[in-house]
C-alpha cells in the first residue's frame, strides 16, 4: 500500500478500487494527455521533461511519439510514483528519473531539455511563479512548454457549495456542508488561488514568448451517469482531500449521513447524470531562440 498522499491517491483513492470509475477517468485523462502532447509539437529526437509525472500518463504517451533518439525525463516529488514509472519503463533506455518538485527542479541542468510538460501539477504548487522560472531555466533556446491545469477558482466562483450539480435537490443543504469541508481556506489554497490569466502572466514574467492559452468551461452540463454511490463515496477528488465518505463523517451526524446515502444511492441506481461545472486551461509557450539552425521569430 502506498504511503505518500500522491501515490495513495493515484493508485487507490482516486477510483476507490472500482474498475468502472477507473475506466471513466482513463477516457478523460487520455484526452488531457493528448492535448498536452499535441501542443508540445514533439520532434523525434526531443528530450522531454514531464514535471509531476505521476504514474507516467504524459511521459509514456510521449515515448510513443518520440523516435529512438528521443528521451523522457520523469520527474515527481513522490519517490513511490517514480518507482512505479521505473517498473513500467522496464529496460527502455530512453527513460530517466528525477525526484524533485516543480518549484525546485534540482538535478535538472540548465538548458538541458527541449520540452517541459505538466498536467494538473501547478494546482499543488504554492510558488507557481518559481515553477515557471524553473521551467524556463531547464529549457533550451527554442524549447517548448505545454501545460494543462484545471481552473478550480471557476467552480468556486460560479457554483460555491455545490456538489454533483445537486444544489437544488432535497439534500442540497447536506451536500453544501460537505462541500464546505473541501472549500476550507480556499481563498489562499494553491488549488484555488489562480486563474487562466495568471498562467499567461507567469509564463511571460519568466521569459517565455509566443504564449497561447486555450480555455474550456462547463456550467451545469450533464455528463456521464453517476457511478454507484457506494463506490463513488470511497473516492477522493484530489490527493490532499478526504474521500466523500470521510468528509461526510466529519460534517454530518448519523441521521444526516443515512439520508444523504439513501438519496444518492437512489439517484445513482436510476442512472442520473452528474452535472459538470468545471474549467480547464491549456498553455503553450516558447523560449526565445533557435533550434537546429532553424530560426524562431521570437
Amino acid at each position: 500500500m502506498a504511503t505518500d498522499p500522491w501515490a495513495s491517491w493515484l493508485l487507490h483513492r482516486r477510483d476507490g478500487g472500482s474498475a468502472t470509475v477507473r475506466a471513466r477517468h482513463r477516457s478523460d485523462l487520455a484526452a488531457f494527455r493528448d492535448g498536452v502532447l499535441d501542443r508540445a509539437a514533439l520532434r523525434p529526437d526531443d528530450v522531454l521533461l514531464d514535471v509531476g509525472c505521476g504514474t507516467g500518463l504524459v511521459g509514456f504517451g510521449a515515448l510513443e511519439r518520440l523516435g529512438p533518439d528521443g528521451r523522457v525525463v520523469f520527474c515527481d516529488v513522490s519517490a513511490e510514483l517514480l518507482d512505479e514509472c521505473r517498473r513500467a519503463a522496464g529496460d527502455d533506455g530512453r527513460c530517466s528519473f528525477v525526484n524533485a518538485s516543480a518549484e525546485e527542479l534540482a538535478g535538472v541542468p540548465d538548458a538541458s531539455v527541449d520540452v517541459v510538460t505538466t498536467r494538473s501539477v501547478l494546482i499543488y504548487c504554492a510558488r507557481k511563479a518559481d515553477a515557471f522560472a524553473e521551467f524556463f531555466r531547464v529549457l533550451r533556446p527554442g524549447g517548448r512548454l505545454s501545460v494543462f491545469e484545471p481552473i478550480n477558482a471557476f467552480q468556486l466562483r460560479e457554483r460555491p457549495g455545490e456538489m454533483f450539480g445537486l444544489a437544488a435537490s432535497p439534500v442540497g443543504d447536506l451536500l453544501a456542508r460537505v462541500a464546505a469541508r473541501y472549500g476550507a481556506n480556499a481563498a489562499t489554497a494553491p488549488m484555488f488561488d489562480f486563474d487562466e490569466r495568471d498562467l499567461l502572466g507567469w509564463a511571460v514574467d519568466a521569459g517565455f514568448a509566443a504564449a497561447e492559452l486555450d480555455y474550456h468551461a462547463q456550467l451545469g452540463v450533464p455528463a456521464e451517469p453517476m457511478p454507484p454511490w457506494s463506490t463513488l463515496k470511497r473516492t477522493a477528488p484530489n490527493p490532499l482531500s478526504p474521500t466523500y465518505e470521510e468528509a461526510m463523517a466529519a460534517t454530518l451526524n448519523a441521521e444526516e449521513r443515512a439520508r444523504l446515502d439513501a438519496y444518492l444511492e437512489e439517484l445513482s441506481a436510476a442512472g442520473e447524470p452528474i452535472r459538470r461545472t468545471l474549467a480547464v486551461a491549456y498553455l503553450r509557450a516558447v523560449v526565445p531562440g533557435h533550434v537546429d539552425g532553424v530560426g524562431l521569430p521570437l
